[in-house]
């Protein structure tokens, strides 16, 4: 049987009514037989187990209902909830099967609301840097050293960086716990530069008056107190000494010249002991002293005569006899014929010790018209002229020039032994050093151990502070290669300064013109470089002024030669120069160029 129209239209309360489409002018409505037995279309479930809440039949069709998180017909597809605004997350969104959650970047922590995150405290835990000092960063924290130190994760503490390994210095480079000092070879003339880690040389500051006059011959050139000059003189008569010349000094002692034969034979020496005029003389195998005159070491020009006559000899001083001896014999001795004569001056021609009365023949003095038995000399002369180092300074001053290219060195003891008996010795160190440098930079007064080649005590001007990578002009005061005190110095002023020492048990002071300098140790550390330089004063040493020999450049702060005039006095002593064990040829011992007046 064929569908029919169902009475009263189309619609129908308990009927599944087919509409189909035609041709014709209005719908024509089916009834459908048998609606009511249509299976559950969720049964068995088509939707996604995982995915869906809740399956809807709609007879003949269903809806599947999705739980949060999941899409698609059958709920079966997962939804990314953070490829939308990162799914509200502020860091980091990971989406999952259903669902999503929030979490942080390392060093963060999510917050209570499980979207925004908060940055965690490392620093919070006392280990977390072991011995370094922690700072909190955001999302993390570092580890931090002092300057020279680098942190190690494995040690969890701060090491030393070896900057030496950098080649960070130009020369000798010296590594310490933090640090690292450069070196230059001092001696060589070099100093390090503004950087601290290069070198540069070491030039004057302040211009002395280095003029020399060629018609002058300096006395004092041969240390070892040999003559500058050497004369012999011939004659077919018996012939009678005269000299005469202008001389200059500030040195109270030293020998100005030697007339007549050998040693054995008849001869006089002229001399200066203690400022004044000395003639010792041997005639005959008698010998004699005798001194008079007033005191000419002044450093002002005089006029000093020798005339031998008939059984006297007289000496002048500015025309003026000062001396007038009776002898017996005469200073030229005849010999195959001849009459001879020699005449040395600024020394003897035999050894100090044979003379009447020992001197130091040494004599920081100056010479000039010089005229030897009414004669023309050209022969010296025309030697002086060609070498610079037979000549005077043109102008000096009271004090000693060191030149920046030698030292001189004594021997002296330190350590001083108490009459009682089983009492301990004691040392003392006081020095007073009368400075007017030239130059930025030299070892005023140093002790070497010659069997250790250790400097055990140092006082020298330096331009730069070596802790504080600073360029300053400074005394410093060291043991060995520590500074124990630095005082500022106005170097280059072209002013005398004064610098003290003073060192003994449990004390050590520097004073630069009145003014008491910083320690640059604890009072720990001053006891043990103390004790350190006691112990090297125990053996031999030596003292040394303007210099210090070959040593490593590391043996002290500083190595270089001063350059400028400089009167030591040591323990109460003061130090000349004629009676040092050593002293370099350059050297002047009693006398001192003056500083260039300024430039109108």
């Amino acid at each position: 049987m064929g569908p029919r129209p169902a009475p009263g239209g189309c619609a129908d309360a308990e009927s599944l009514v087919l509409v189909l489409v035609s041709s014709a002018p209005a719908p024509v409505c089916f009834r459908v037989e048998g609606i009511y037995n249509l299976p559950d279309q969720c049964t068995p479930n088509p939707c996604d187990k995982k995915g869906t809440q809740a399956c809807q039949d709609l007879m003949g069709n269903f809806f599947c209902l999705c739980k949060a998180g999941w899409g698609g017909r059958l709920c079966d597809r997962d939804v990314n909830e953070c490829s939308q605004e990162n799914g509200g997350c502020l860091q980091i969104c990971h989406n999952k099967p259903g669902s999503f959650h929030c979490a942080c970047h390392s060093g963060f922590q999510l917050s209570s609301d499980g979207r925004t995150c908060q940055d965690i405290d490392e620093c919070a835990d006392s280990e977390a840097c072991g011995e370094a000092r922690c700072k909190n960063l955001p999302g993390s924290y570092s580890c931090l050293c002092d300057k020279g130190f680098a942190y190690s994760s494995q040690e969890k503490a701060c090491r030393d960086v070896d900057e030496c390994l950098q080649g960070r210095c130009e020369q000798v480079c010296v590594n310490s716990p933090g640090s690292y000092t450069c070196h230059c070879d001092g001696r060589g003339g070099l100093k390090l530069s503004q950087d601290m880690d290069t070198c540069e040389d070491i030039l004057p500051c302040v211009p002395f008056s280095m003029a020399k006059s060629v018609k002058s011959l300096y006395l004092g050139r041969m240390f070892s107190g040999t003559p500058v000059i050497r004369l012999r003189f011939k004659r077919l008569q018996p012939t009678r000494l005269v000299a005469e010349f202008d001389f200059r000094t500030f040195d109270p002692e030293g020998i100005l010249l030697f007339a007549g034969g050998h040693q054995d034979s008849s001869w006089i020496v002229l001399a200066l002991r203690a400022g004044r005029l000395e003639l010792q003389l041997r005639y005959n195998g008698v010998g004699r002293v005798t001194s008079s005159g007033p005191v000419i070491n002044h450093g002002m020009w005089q006029t000093i005569s020798v005339e031998e006559l008939a059984r006297n000899l007289v000496i002048k001083v500015n025309r003026d006899a000062v001396m007038k001896i009776a002898v017996a014999g005469d200073l030229f001795q005849p010999e195959r014929g001849l009459y001879h004569l020699n005449l040395t001056v600024g020394g003897i021609p035999f050894h100090e010790k044979d003379l009447v009365q020992p001197i130091n023949p040494r004599l920081d003095g100056c010479m000039r018209s010089w005229n030897w038995l009414n004669g023309e000399d050209t022969t010296i002369q025309e030697t002086v002229k060609a070498n610079t180092k037979m000549q005077c300074f043109s102008v000096t001053e009271r004090g000693s020039f060191y030149p920046g290219s030698g030292f001189a060195f004594y021997s002296l003891d330190y350590m001083r032994t108490p009459l009682d008996i089983g009492t301990e010795s004691t040392w003392e160190i006081e020095v007073v050093a009368h400075i007017r440098p030239a130059a930025d930079t030299g070892v005023l007064f140093a002790l070497w151990v010659p069997d250790l080649r250790a400097v055990p005590l140092s006082v020298a001007l330096v331009d730069y502070h070596s802790t504080k990578k600073l360029k300053k002009q400074l005394v410093v005061l060291a043991v060995e290669h520590v500074a124990l005190a630095l005082m500022e110095i106005k170097v280059c002023d072209g002013q005398e300064h004064m610098v003290t020492i003073s060192l003994r048990e449990g004390e050590a002071t520097l004073e630069v013109d009145g003014t008491r300098g910083q320690s640059e140790v604890s009072a720990a550390q001053l006891q043990e470089r103390l004790a350190v330089l006691e112990k090297h004063l125990r053996s031999p040493v030596l003292t040394f002024a303007g210099g210090l020999p070959d040593v490593p450049v590391t043996s002290a702060p500083v190595t270089a030669f001063y350059r400028g005039c400089m009167t030591l006095e040591v323990n109460r002593r003061l130090l000349d120069l004629d009676e040092a064990a050593y002293k370099h040829s350059d050297i002047t011992a009693h006398s001192c160029p003056p500083v260039e007046p300024a430039a109108a």
